[in-house]
């Protein structure tokens, strides 16, 4: 046979009854024989994509008998699955198989935020786990939640407790406290509502944050493992209370026979055969459009490879229908770059969000995933969240929460319309410089793999309706292991002013974690200072550079002058962050602190900060040298 008729073969209409034909005998295979209990409890998916297998059972979708009494959940097709304790449901984030846990957490605490609430909170149970099947894992700890506390009337270190509005009386508060706080008897008779016992993971920081977060459950169950080697599944005999292994060929006690293991072997190897062939057919007419698929639209093919490469991500993928719908047409339009439109939309829950509509991508699509990829990972109070994306054609969106006060920019820098009328004072100042340290020591520290923002600047700080400080904008990040993995990058990125030398040159140092600790320093010194605050004082010289310009007033000792200097708790505030952000911005990398020392720094006290070196560099003399490969190294130090 020729290649001609070989490729007739190929396009004709044929392919497709070979196809459909060996779909058929793949269902045949995988059907023959089988036990109805051996098909019935077969692993499902539920909720945010999780396996639901013994011991647990979906009610209503499985048979009870495919999993442990006490164990059913029920399954949200849009969010997680669910299970009850004590009449209260409890959100299960993610089932640990191998170590019999799971971690869960009480669907009120959802809507909390920092220091204040969405909506008022319902009175919640107390945690009663049944007998003999769930037990709370080690390292958690007890919270004490009261209602309807008077909060005026207490200290203002309790006020701090806060975490919302009480539901039936919205004047008074919720607060939660450890139940090893000493305090405890104090607020107890300060509050009206009733008592209730939470449980949170120890060591998670914030109580707003563990109550979100959850506790790990571990569980008591019948094991598994011997009936699912011997090729059955795990289920339980209600009536005669005991563990069952149903096989292809009926019920067992604890393991499938050895014929039934005889008869599988042979059933995979039929199976296998018929996906062979399938297999062979489907590379070939693969290898034919292969060609034409290349040429088509490699940024598609790169994304399309990521989102395989992932798997299920644990964030709401949107068709494009649906951000039309959220957006009302792209009617609210908040800005506009490079990258494309950002607009105001609505989810059905009522949750206002921000939609990032991307532009035609020129590059091969890293931006876009880079953004999905690294914030998808995260979860903390000073990284924004993205709660979801659109990846359709040549469509792409990215759907955040909303951050109502917009970029620290707008209320920094001269020329902006609220710059004079609400410029935010220095303690407002300082709370964001310390929440940005946070969210940046948790990118390098806090997460499972390190992440390097590499974009660090006031316009990619957002700040929600409290001005709290939120990380945005991963299209340039580098995601790497936490131990030695190396991520190359070609030239120069990040934002004038804020990259670090060793970034543009590897003659000044190894790029690293280090380099976010630069524009980290330089973006706290334009929040103290700028070179707009000093206009007056330094019209003379066009060619000021302002960090030396506060070095030199800060070693005589001198009076900043600073138009946000109102008193004197301002000017220690401001000399603190003025010495940390001189420290981050020095030209040699392993001089500079890493971000934890950072946080340390800015939370002491300023007597205690050492003069930093002068800073020998500025913006204009960094060498550009785009065609060195520079590797970013993600050391401990």
């Amino acid at each position: 046979m020729n290649h001609i008729s070989l490729l007739f073969i190929l396009y004709s209409p044929f392919i497709h009854s070979y196809i459909l034909l060996f779909y058929l005998l793949f269902i045949t295979i995988t059907s023959y024989a089988a036990d109805p209990k051996f098909d019935a409890c077969q692993p499902k998916i539920c909720g945010n994509n999780q396996i639901i297998s013994y011991p647990f059972y979906i009610e209503g979708a499985q048979e009870s008998f495919c999993g442990y009494p006490g164990f059913g959940i029920s399954c949200d097709p849009n969010g997680f699955p669910i299970l009850s304790f004590s009449d209260t449901q409890y959100t299960i984030h993610q089932i640990f198989y191998q170590n019999q846990s799971l971690l869960v957490s009480n669907p009120v605490f959802s809507t909390l935020r920092p220091n204040i609430s969405q909506g008022c909170l319902q009175r919640t149970q107390n945690l009663t786990l049944p007998n003999n099947t769930f037990h709370l894992a080690p390292n958690q700890k007890d919270v004490t939640l009261f209602y309807g506390c008077d909060l005026p009337s207490l200290p203002r270190e309790l006020q701090e407790h806060k975490i919302g509005c009480y539901v039936e009386n919205g004047t008074s508060s919720v607060l939660a406290m450890y139940k090893e706080d000493k305090n405890i008897s104090l607020v107890s008779n300060n509050c009206t509502g009733g008592v209730a016992d939470a449980t949170v993971e120890d060591g998670i920081g914030e109580i707003e944050e563990a109550l979100r977060k959850g506790f790990f459950l571990q569980w008591t169950a019948s094991d598994c493992s011997v009936c699912s080697s011997t090729g059955g599944r795990c289920g339980f005999d209600a009536d005669m209370y005991s563990f069952r292994c149903f096989c292809t060929e009926g019920v067992h006690s604890v393991k499938c026979a050895e014929g039934s293991r005889t008869r599988s072997w042979v059933v995979k190897v039929e199976l296998g055969l018929g996906l062979a062939v399938t297999v062979a057919l489907l590379l070939v007419m693969v290898r034919i459009y292969y060609t034409r698929w290349k040429k088509k639209n490699p940024t598609n093919q790169r994304i399309e490879v990521f989102l395989k490469r992932y798997g299920p991500l644990q964030i709401k993928k949107f068709g494009y229908s649906e951000i039309k719908k959220v957006t009302n047409s792209f009617k609210n339009k908040l800005g506009q770059g490079g990258f494309g439109s950002v607009y105001k939309g609505q989810l059905q829950d009522g949750r206002y969000v921000a939609v990032k509509v991307l532009s035609e991508l020129k590059d091969d699509g890293e931006d876009f995933i880079n953004e999905v990829a690294t914030i998808s990972r995260t979860s903390h109070i000073n990284i924004v969240s993205l709660l979801g994306f659109c990846f359709e054609g040549s469509k792409r969106a990215l759907v955040y929460e909303f951050m109502s006060n917009g970029s620290l920019e707008k209320f920094i820098f001269e020329g902006s319309v609220l710059m004079t009328d609400c410029q935010l004072d220095c303690q407002m100042l300082y709370h964001i410089a310390i929440g940005v340290a946070r969210g940046l020591e948790y990118l390098h520290k806090g997460c499972n793999t390190r992440i390097l923002h590499f974009d660090i600047k006031p316009h990619n700080i957002l700040l929600d309706e409290n001005f709290n400080p939120k990380i945005s904008d991963f299209g340039l990040a580098k995601i790497c292991t936490r131990k030695e993995s190396a991520v190359s990058i070609f030239g120069a990125r990040g934002t004038a002013g804020y990259i670090a030398p060793e970034v543009f040159s590897r003659n000044f140092g190894t790029v690293s974690h280090k380099s976010d600790v630069y524009s980290y320093g330089m973006m706290i010194l334009d929040m103290v200072g700028t070179r707009k605050n000093v206009k007056a004082q330094v019209d003379h010289s066009s060619e000021i550079y302002f960090p030396h310009w506060i070095y030199k007033h800060l070693e005589s000792n001198q009076e900043l002058g600073l138009r946000i200097i109102r008193n004197e708790n301002d000017s220690e505030k401001v000399r603190k962050m003025t010495m940390v952000g001189l420290w981050c911005i020095q030209t040699d990398p392993s001089t500079r602190p890493n971000i934890t020392k950072v946080v340390e720094m800015l939370e002491g006290t300023v007597e205690l900060l050492p003069m930093p070196p002068k800073p020998f560099l500025s913006p204009s003399t960094f060498p550009v040298d785009s065609s060195c490969e520079s590797s970013i190294v993600a050391s401990h130090s």
